[in-house]
C-alpha cells in the first residue's frame, strides 16, 4: 500500500460519473491515504469524498466528510490549505441540511452565519451566502426571501458565486414560487442558449424553466427543455427531485403515459432516494401523474415494483401505489412542517397533489398524437327520406347511397324502412339483413355480419332473387378469408359462376364483375395471383357511367397487384399506372390513393430486384414523388390510407437521401399507425423516423424515437439497426450511455465471429469514452479494437487503434504503458500494404508524432526529438502542410530542451 495507489485510485475514480462506483473509490482511496498516515492526501482526498457523496446521491454522508475537512483547516490553515474548495462546498451542504426534517433549523442558521463570517474574513463578496439565505427562506415559507432575493440579485458575483447556470436557476426557482414567470423568463434568457458546462447544469436550468415556459405560452421551448434535461437527469439518483419535476410537467400537458413510464423507471429510487426532500417531492408527482391516470378511466392498470429489502417484486395496482405515495409526500411533509414551524411544504405538497393541466395536450415528439376522444355522429337530417314512396323505394336508395359512400344516408334508409315496413315479404328481410351485415361490417363486427349474410342468402333463396343471393354470398366469401376461412373461396368461386352462367344481364356486366373482382381479391388473400388473373380475365363491362368506371380502375388495381405477386413487374406497372388514370377519371381519391400505393409499392420492388442484380439502385423518381403528392393531396383530412401514402412517401425520400423531408411524412405514418392500434407497424417504422432524424442532424429526436421502438422489436435485424442508431446518435450528443451501447453491439457481433463489425464497434465506444475524458477505459477499448482489428484482417485498424490507446493512457497518467504500447503500434507497421504508399507514410508518420509525444513525457528527449523529426518528413512527403508544421515545432520544441 503506497501513495502512488492513493493516486491512482483517485484518477480512476474521476474518469466514472458521479455515483457508487465513483464513490466507493474514492472512499477506497481514503482508507489507504490513513493507512500510510499521510494526512494532507487524507484531507485532500475527503474533500473529493464530500463531492462524491453529494453529487453521487448521498449527501447525508457529506455531512461528516465535510466537518472534518473543515476542522482540519481551522486547526492548521497553512497544511490543510484549500479554503476556496470549502468555501464552495459550504453552499452544498446548507441546501442539503434544508432536505433532512431531523436536521434543527437552528444548525442550518448557524452553518449560514458561519459562512457569512468566513466570506468576509477571506474578502469574498457576500452574493453566494445571500443566494442561500433566501433559499432557505424560501423553503420554510419565511417572508425575508423576498429581501434575500434582492441582495443577491443586487450584490457582486465573484469566484464563489454559483455558475452562470445554476446562479439564474436559483433566481427562477424564486421567482417561480411567487408566480412572476416573465421575470423569471427575463432572468434566464441571457443564459439559456449558452455554453454550461457544470455537473448541474445546462439540465438544472431546463428543468426549473419548465413551468416558466408553460405558463407564458411558451410550449415548444417546455417540450425541448423536458426532452433534453430528462435525458440527463434519469441516471442520476441526487436528481431524484428533479425528476419529480419531470413527472409533474408530463402529467399537466396530457402525456400520462411519459409520466407514467418516468414513474416506473424511478419508482425503486425512492427507497434510496438521496435525501427525504427528494423522496417527498418524487412521491407526490408521481402520485400526481398516477391520480390523473386514474380519472381517465384506467383504474385496473397495475405498475410492476422492484424488490427492495423484505419486500418481494409485484405487480401493483395503480390505485394502491396512488394511496401509498400521496400518503408518502404527505406524512414527510408534516415532517418537515414541524421543523420549520411553518406550513410551507405542505401547501406545496398539496398544490402538486391537486394541480390540473396547464395545457391540454402538448405533444412531446412530431410522431405523438393524442387519441381523438370518441364523439357522436353528426345529426344529419334526411327529411326527404319521407317522401320515399314505400320500403323498396328506401331499400333502393339505401343502396344506392351504400355505393356511393354515404353509409350515413344509407344507414338513415334502413331505419326509415324499419318503421314503415310493418309485414316486409322474405325479398325485402333480405335486402334488410344484407344492409345490416354491412353496417356491422363498417362497424368491425364481421362475424356477426357473416351471420347476417347467411340469413340473407336463405332468404333471398326462398325469394327467387338470385343475383341479390350470389351478390350475398360473395360478400360472404370474401369475409370468410379476411377472417381466415380459406373455405370462403368456394363461396366466391359459386357465386361468380352463377352470374357468369346468365344468359340476360341488364346491368352491363356490373353485377358479374362485382363476383369476379371479389373472387380475385380472395386468391390474392390467399397468394394465388394466376387464380386471380384467371378471374379478372373474365371479367366483361359493358356499361357506362360512375359505377363502370370504378370497376374498371378495381379491376386493374387487382390485376397489377396479382402480377406484382407473380413476380411479373413488366406487366404489373403500366396495368397500375393505367387504373390511375381512370381513378383520376373517376375524380375518386380513395381509389386512386390505393392505385398510387400499389404502383409505387411495385416500383420499389423493381428498384430491390435491380439492385439485387448490379443493375442499380434505382430509387423514387419524380414520377413516383409527384402521384404520392397528389393522392395525398386528394384525399380528405382524416382518412385512413393517408397514412400508408406517407408511409410509401417518407421511405422513398428516406431512400433518396432527404431525409429531412423525410421525417415529416414518417412521423405522420407512424401517428397514423399507432392511432389504428397497428403498433407492430408502428413501432417497425419508428425505427426508419429515428433513421432520417439521424440523418437530418437531429440526434436528440433520433435517440427518443429509437429508445421508443427497442422494447417492442420483435426482429433481431431491426433491433439491431435500431440499436446502431441510438448509439450514433448518443455519439453526436456525447452522451456515455453511447458508449455501452456501442460496446454492447461490439459484444454481440463477436458471439457472431464477426471481427470487422466487433472492432469498429469497440472503436466507436473507445472515441466517445476518450471524448468524455474518461482515457483509462478508452485506452482499454482501443486496445481490444486493434485486436478485432487484427482477426478481421486489417493491418490500418491495428495500427490506428494501437496508437489510440498509448494516447489514452498517456493522457491517464500512464506514461510508460503508453510508451510500451506506442511501440505495440509501431511494430504492426510494416504489415501495411505496400501497394498504398501515401496511407503507410501517413500512418507511419503519425505513430512517429505520437511516439515523440509520450517519449517527452517520461524524459525520452532525444529519442522523442528523433520521432518528432521523421514525423515531420512524413507529412512533409505528402503535402500535409499544417500537420508537418505541428510536427516540425514539435521537434524544434525539444531540440530546445537538448541544448
Amino acid at each position: 500500500m503506497s501513495i502512488d495507489d492513493v493516486y491512482a485510485l483517485m484518477t480512476r475514480s474521476e474518469e466514472l460519473p458521479y455515483g457508487e462506483a465513483r464513490t466507493v473509490l474514492v472512499e477506497d482511496a481514503l482508507r489507504r491515504a490513513e493507512a500510510v498516515d499521510d494526512d494532507v492526501l487524507a484531507f485532500q482526498v475527503r474533500i473529493r469524498l464530500t463531492n462524491a457523496y453529494r453529487y453521487g446521491g448521498e449527501p447525508a454522508k457529506a455531512f461528516a466528510t465535510f466537518s472534518r475537512t473543515l476542522a482540519d483547516h481551522d486547526r492548521d490553515p497553512s497544511r490543510f490549505s484549500e479554503l476556496r474548495g470549502l468555501l464552495w462546498q459550504m453552499k452544498g451542504i446548507v441546501n442539503s441540511l434544508t432536505e433532512f426534517p431531523e436536521v434543527p433549523l437552528d444548525r442550518t442558521y448557524a452553518v449560514l452565519d458561519d459562512m457569512e463570517r468566513r466570506y468576509k474574513a477571506a474578502g469574498y463578496s457576500l452574493q453566494a451566502v445571500y443566494h442561500y439565505r433566501n433559499l432557505v427562506a424560501r423553503h420554510v415559507g419565511d417572508a425575508s426571501a423576498e429581501d434575500w432575493y434582492e441582495r443577491w440579485r443586487g450584490a457582486e458575483r465573484d469566484d464563489l458565486s454559483d455558475c452562470a447556470g445554476c446562479d439564474p436557476s436559483g433566481m427562477v426557482n424564486h421567482l417561480v414560487r411567487y408566480g412572476r414567470h416573465e421575470e423569471a423568463f427575463a432572468v434566464a434568457a441571457p443564459v439559456l442558449d449558452a455554453e454550461l458546462t457544470c455537473n448541474e447544469q445546462p439540465q438544472g436550468i431546463q428543468t426549473a424553466m419548465l413551468p416558466v415556459y408553460l405558463r407564458t405560452g411558451r410550449v415548444e421551448e417546455a417540450r425541448d427543455a423536458h426532452r433534453r434535461a430528462y435525458r440527463v437527469h434519469r441516471s442520476q439518483l441526487a436528481d431524484l427531485s428533479d425528476i419529480a419535476e419531470h413527472v409533474a410537467f408530463c402529467a399537466t400537458t396530457g402525456n400520462e403515459a411519459r409520466a407514467l413510464e418516468i414513474v416506473a423507471r424511478h419508482l425503486g429510487w425512492l427507497d434510496r432516494a438521496p435525501s427525504p426532500y427528494a423522496e417527498m417531492r418524487f412521491a407526490a408527482a408521481a402520485a400526481l401523474a398516477l391520480r390523473r391516470i386514474l380519472d381517465a378511466g384506467h383504474t385496473e392498470m397495475m405498475i410492476r415494483r422492484v424488490a427492495s429489502g423484505d419486500r418481494p417484486a409485484a405487480d401493483v395496482p395503480l390505485a394502491d401505489l396512488h394511496t401509498e405515495l400521496a400518503g408518502r409526500a404527505g406524512d414527510l411533509a408534516v415532517r418537515f412542517d414541524a421543523r420549520n414551524g411553518t406550513s410551507s411544504q405542505g401547501d406545496l405538497v398539496r398544490e402538486v397533489l391537486e394541480a390540473e393541466p396547464h395545457v391540454e395536450f402538448l405533444p412531446l415528439g412530431e410522431h405523438h398524437r393524442r387519441g381523438p376522444a370518441e364523439a357522436a355522429e353528426p345529426d344529419v337530417p334526411h327529411d326527404d327520406l319521407a317522401s320515399l314512396d314505400g320500403p323498396d323505394a328506401l331499400l333502393d336508395e339505401a343502396e344506392r347511397a351504400r355505393r356511393a359512400g354515404d353509409l350515413a344516408r344509407a344507414v338513415a334508409a334502413w331505419e326509415r324502412f324499419d318503421a314503415v315496413a310493418a309485414e316486409p315479404t322474405a325479398a325485402q328481410r333480405a335486402r334488410r339483413l344484407n344492409g345490416r351485415a354491412m353496417e356491422l361490417e363498417a362497424g368491425g363486427d364481421v362475424q356477426a355480419a357473416m351471420d347476417r349474410w347467411r340469413e340473407a342468402i336463405e332468404l333471398f333463396g326462398e325469394a327467387g332473387e338470385d343475383v341479390r343471393r350470389a351478390l350475398a354470398l360473395s360478400r360472404l366469401g370474401s369475409a370468410r378469408i379476411r377472417e381466415g376461412d380459406e373455405a370462403g373461396l368456394d363461396d366466391l368461386v359459386a357465386a361468380a359462376d352463377r352470374l357468369a352462367a346468365r344468359t340476360e344481364d341488364e346491368s352491363g356486366g356490373l353485377e358479374s364483375a362485382a363476383t369476379l373482382i371479389r373472387l380475385a381479391g380472395g386468391c390474392l388473400d390467399l397468394g394465388r395471383p394466376a387464380d386471380a388473373i384467371a378471374a379478372l380475365d373474365r371479367v366483361e363491362i359493358t356499361a357506362e357511367g360512375a359505377t363502370a368506371t370504378e370497376a374498371r380502375a378495381e379491376t386493374a388495381l387487382l390485376r397489377g397487384g396479382a402480377h406484382a405477386l407473380a413476380g411479373d413487374l413488366d406487366a404489373a406497372l403500366p396495368t397500375l399506372r393505367g387504373g390511375i388514370e381512370t381513378a383520376r377519371e373517376l375524380r375518386d381519391s380513395e381509389m386512386l390513393s390505393r392505385l398510387t400505393l400499389a404502383y409505387v409499392r411495385s416500383r420499389a420492388h423493381l428498384a430491390r430486384v435491380l439492385a439485387s442484380e448490379g443493375q442499380g439502385p434505382a430509387p423514387a423518381g419524380e414520377e413516383e414523388f409527384a402521384l404520392l403528392d397528389e393522392a395525398l393531396e386528394r384525399l380528405p383530412a382524416g382518412t385512413a390510407l393517408a397514412t400508408p401514402l406517407h408511409t410509401e412517401r417518407g421511405l422513398a425520400l428516406l431512400e433518396a437521401g432527404r431525409p429531412a423531408d423525410a421525417v415529416a411524412d414518417l412521423a405522420e405514418a407512424v401517428a397514423g399507425w399507432t392511432s389504428m392500434g397497428a403498433h407492430e407497424q408502428a413501432f417497425r417504422l419508428r425505427v426508419d423516423l429515428a433513421a432520417g432524424y439521424l440523418s437530418a442532424g437531429r440526434h436528440l429526436e433520433a435517440a427518443e424515437v429509437a429508445e421508443e421502438a427497442l422494447p417492442a422489436l420483435g426482429e433481431p435485424g431491426d433491433e439491431r439497426r435500431c440499436r446502431l442508431i441510438l448509439a450514433h446518435a448518443q455519439k453526436e450528443m456525447q452522451e456515455a450511455e453511447g458508449a455501452a451501447t456501442f460496446l454492447s453491439l461490439a459484444e454481440d457481433a463477436a458471439k457472431e465471429e464477426d471481427h470487422g463489425a466487433t472492432a469498429h464497434f469497440l472503436e466507436q465506444s473507445a472515441e466517445i469514452l476518450t471524448g468524455l475524458d474518461r482515457d483509462a477505459l478508452a485506452a482499454e477499448r482501443f486496445a481490444r479494437s486493434a485486436a478485432s482489428f487484427g482477426e478481421a484482417g486489417d493491418p490500418y485498424g491495428v495500427v490506428r487503434n494501437r496508437r489510440r490507446a498509448a494516447m489514452c493512457l498517456l493522457w491517464s497518467g500512464r506514461s510508460d504503458e503508453a510508451a510500451a504500447a506506442i511501440e505495440t503500434a509501431r511494430e504492426a507497421l510494416p504489415g501495411l500494404p505496400a501497394d498504398n504508399e501515401p496511407a503507410r507514410i501517413w500512418e507511419t508518420a503519425l505513430v512517429a508524432y505520437d511516439q515523440a509525444r509520450i517519449l517527452a513525457q517520461i524524459d525520452r528527449l532525444a529519442d522523442a526529438e528523433s520521432h518528432a523529426s521523421a514525423a515531420a518528413d512524413g507529412f512533409t512527403t505528402l503535402g500535409e502542410t499544417d500537420a508537418a508544421q505541428t510536427a516540425t515545432r514539435l521537434r524544434d520544441d525539444l531540440r530546445s530542451a537538448l541544448e
